[in-house]
């Protein structure tokens, strides 16, 4: 039986999943990734060379699980934004910038002179932001901008020339257009450097002897473009109605909703990613479970949440944050976390902020609708908070639309399934 493989990579670790052709998980590995290197506050870089390298031990284990089954394709999602510039040959000429660098907050000034009203790049932590600043170390204008899942996608088959039209949008790809736009050549940036972009799921070539004898798969299997590591967790989801959304409820918490039309604001961090003929609406908030695991441990919760009131709100009105500053569904760099009071029982305080962070997705959901978005029909619950069952109540009474835990989590199911799209349609 066929098998189709997704790899994950993160921010701390790399996944693989294997399914059959019903969509049926038979195999997975996985293997952590060291932490990003931080040299400086705002900035988060990683060796590409780690990638490769956990990449291999990973492929190396599922192709033995699979060992009696035939691999029809692989697909890779990543990080979003993780940029690097290499040679021609994929040669890393620069360490990796991750997601969360704002080491191009230097370049927002150019920036706000050329790109267009709303478009994505407008960040410090945008693609074409890190791009024009990796560029300014270089001694050579020979080299090419990859985004993390590109450079994997390219050390898997040989052929550097390609990326998805999600990882592309904030490095200034039209998705209405489908085109790279003129107004890029104004920063010195040409086609000469900028991946070929195909649409999600596209094969773009097949293993290559080098990746065949570094995994111990089988030279020639179909190499399928990937995704980021959100889209790949909302298609894991198994949404396919406009309308229909998922919260992603890990460190922070990330809103994705099926649109019939594209919403792009980025003085609230609204962008859209095309999905064939129709359009993934995305923001995301600071606010999230690192706030709660900065005061509770993941014991004390577990402890703690059966005891929870939904029912019986606690009237706390807070803003969880870990410092100041919110994205959305509030764009404001000095926005303050709302923590007081606290009351002296630890579970009214953790159901406060539990109560917190669901109106935050509620006002998030309200904001995607202004902006153009549908309105929730239903919403799926991914990540870390998506099986504690209270929450669950507390965020469905105040969206007032069914919330359920998707019955996959994993972002490699959804790219695994990219994988399967890519050959067989």
């Amino acid at each position: 039986m066929k098998r189709y493989i997704g790899i994950d990579l993160g921010t701390s670790g790399c996944r693989a999943i294997a399914i059959d052709d019903t969509g049926t998980l038979r195999a997975s590995a996985s293997r952590p990734l060291p932490s990003p290197e931080k040299p400086q506050t705002h900035q988060r870089r990683q060796d590409p060379e780690t990638w490769w390298r956990t990449l291999v031990e990973v492929l190396t284990e599922i192709g033995r699980a699979c060992s009696d089954n035939t691999i029809a394709a692989i697909a890779v999602d990543g990080t979003s934004s993780t940029l690097l510039l290499s040679d021609h040959q994929g040669k890393p000429l620069t360490p990796a910038l991750m997601y969360n660098d704002s080491s191009g907050k230097g370049q927002l000034g150019l920036l706000n002179t050329v790109a267009p009203e709303g478009s994505p790049v407008l960040s410090a932590s945008s693609s074409l932001a890190k791009l024009l600043h990796l560029r300014q170390s270089l001694s050579t204008d020979r080299y090419l901008v990859r985004h993390q899942a590109d450079w994997i996608l390219g050390r898997l088959c040989g052929d550097y020339r390609y990326s998805d039209e999600h990882n592309v949008l904030k490095l200034g790809y039209d998705p209405i257009q489908r085109q790279w736009p003129p107004w890029l050549t104004e920063l010195q940036v040409d086609g000469e450097v900028l991946p070929s972009v195909v649409p999600c799921a596209t094969m773009i070539g097949e293993l290559c002897r080098q990746a065949a004898e570094a995994t111990g798969l089988p030279q020639g299997i179909p190499i399928v473009a990937g995704t980021t590591d959100g889209n790949a967790a909302f298609l894991a989801t198994g949404a396919n109605e406009i309308g229909e959304a998922v919260s992603s409820l890990g460190s922070t918490l990330v809103l994705k909703i099926l649109a019939d039309k594209p919403v792009f604001a980025a003085e609230f961090g609204v962008y859209s990613h095309r999905l064939g003929d129709r359009w993934l609406v995305s923001g995301a908030s600071n606010s999230g479970g690192a706030v709660l695991t900065s005061y509770f441990s993941n014991e004390e919760m577990a402890h703690m949440t059966p005891e929870l009131q939904p029912e019986q709100p606690t009237g706390l009105d807070y803003y969880p944050l870990l410092s100041p500053g919110e994205r959305f569904p509030h764009n404001d760099a000095g926005y303050q976390p709302r923590l007081q009071p606290r009351p002296a029982d630890d579970r009214r305080f953790f159901q406060g902020m539990l109560e917190g962070i669901a109106a935050i997705e509620a006002t998030g959901y309200r904001l995607l609708r202004q902006l153009g978005a549908p309105k929730p029909r239903c919403v799926y619950s991914i990540g870390g908070g998506a099986l504690n069952e209270p929450w669950r109540r507390i965020r469905q009474q105040l969206l007032s639309v069914p919330v359920i835990p998707a019955s996959q989590q994993e972002a490699a199911f959804g790219t695994a399934l990219l994988a399967m799209r890519g050959v067989d349609g």
